[in-house]
């Protein structure tokens, strides 16, 4: 079983009213520093959790500059993070579904909650699974990964489809790819904090669209962040995901 699939058993739907805010920061330049240690995972004070990133937040410069890499991780994913369990005081019933259940049922929900949970706990499993399927020194697709690519015309025409989708996304958004228990895979792409997981799908792996994702070093270029994207993708990472979606027990 994945280690998401895991994550997603401790956490349950719940919202703050309220979008995350975005943080503000200097621009931070291209230099690495050498000493930089994974990001600080903030305190927990609830049932949610921010996964601590398993490599330095400086690991992909240039492609992603390290500030911008604590930006999003510790203010970003952790506002909504914040928000969960701000509204998971008030309700002593969460922390007993999974993640895509709720996600997949989100019309089960009162109305006064459904739109936090939709975007609170869509961003808390859109970016749990972005920091876990990036890594350095990622290495290629291969096996039954690299077979499923190739049903869609191959690596450089699924890069090309890729980022073309994600530079289409109107706004704010991502773009996915959703992999079937039977291994098919297809790009998709959704706005704000959505993911496939709300129509019952499974996702593979996707990538952040977000002016937040990228600001500090591509400004208005996301068609170049897109490209450079690719640097920082972990295919051992993905060929587990995958695995664990034809097994049945993927989670966010």
């Amino acid at each position: 079983m994945s280690s998401l699939s895991r994550l997603s058993r401790r956490h349950f739907f719940s919202a703050a009213a309220g979008f995350a805010a975005a943080a503000s920061a200097p621009r931070a330049g291209f230099a690495q520093a050498p000493a930089a240690a994974p990001a600080a995972t903030p305190a927990a004070t609830g049932p949610f959790l921010v996964p601590p990133l398993p490599y330095p937040t400086n690991a992909f410069e240039p492609h992603i500059d390290a500030r911008t890499m604590e930006i999003h991780h510790d203010k970003h994913h952790g506002a909504y993070v914040a928000n969960l369990n701000t509204l998971a005081k008030t309700n002593p019933q969460l922390g007993t579904s999974a993640v895509p259940d709720i996600l997949g049922n989100l019309n089960a929900l009162n109305d006064d909650i459904k739109f936090a949970v939709r975007n609170n706990l869509g961003g808390h499993a859109n970016h749990t699974m972005f920091w876990e399927i990036m890594g350095p020194n990622g290495g290629k697709p291969e096996g039954e990964v690299l077979a499923a690519i190739g049903d869609l015309g191959g690596l450089e025409k699924f890069q090309t489809d890729f980022n073309a989708a994600g530079g289409r996304q109107f706004g704010s958004g991502w773009v996915f790819v959703t992999v079937t228990k039977d291994g098919k895979l297809a790009i998709e792409n959704r706005p704000n904090q959505d993911t496939p997981i709300m129509d019952g799908k499974r996702v593979l792996m996707g990538n952040d669209v977000w002016e937040h994702a990228y600001y500090l070093n591509y400004q208005n270029r996301r068609p170049d962040y897109l490209k450079a994207w690719w640097n920082t993708v972990s295919w051992s990472k993905i060929a587990e995901r995958y695995a664990a979606a034809k097994a049945g027990t993927l989670g966010v």
